[in-house]
């Protein structure tokens, strides 16, 4: 019996809070509107391309646009090119940091790319603030305990 209902409770049933389905649908399966999708146009890709760009060669400009979007897709990313000072040390960020803030003023790199940069640079100098940390830390407890081997 639960406590709430005071009615025995069905074994088969799940608990409140599991779900009916624990195991969900498996990695990598695929719906069956997909597949039937699929095997219509098994066959087909190559006589449907050559469709797709005789209307864009005539006009279409949807079949063009879906043409384009295929031959050179946008790019998520794109390798920035620009001069930064080489960074040694957290006394380097600075320097790099301004060059990055000119590179933003010349349009070499938008804003929201100088920003995923200077992430980089602030987790460098977080790594580098802890590892300092570390050293300090190891260098008073060192310190410490010859001090109290000295007292003995």
């Amino acid at each position: 019996m639960t406590e709430k209902t005071g009615r025995k409770q069905n074994p088969a049933q799940w608990r409140p809070g599991q779900s009916g389905n624990p195991a969900g649908r498996p990695a990598g399966a695929r719906n069956r509107s997909s597949l039937a999708v699929e095997v219509l146009l098994e066959g087909e890709a190559q006589a449907l391309t050559r469709k797709a760009v005789e209307l864009a060669l005539g006009g279409d400009t949807t079949a063009l646009r879906l043409c384009l979007e295929r031959l050179s897709p946008p790019s998520r990313e794109r390798p920035l090119n620009i001069d930064l000072p080489k960074i040694e040390g957290p006394e380097d960020l600075p320097s790099a940091l301004a060059a990055l803030l000119n590179a933003v003023g010349r349009g070499e790199v938008t804003a929201s790319e100088a920003e995923r940069v200077s992430r980089i640079f602030s987790a460098y100098a977080q790594a580098v603030e802890a590892s300092d940390f570390e050293a300090r830390l190891a260098a008073l407890e060192g310190a410490r305990g010859a001090g109290e081997a000295w007292k003995a």
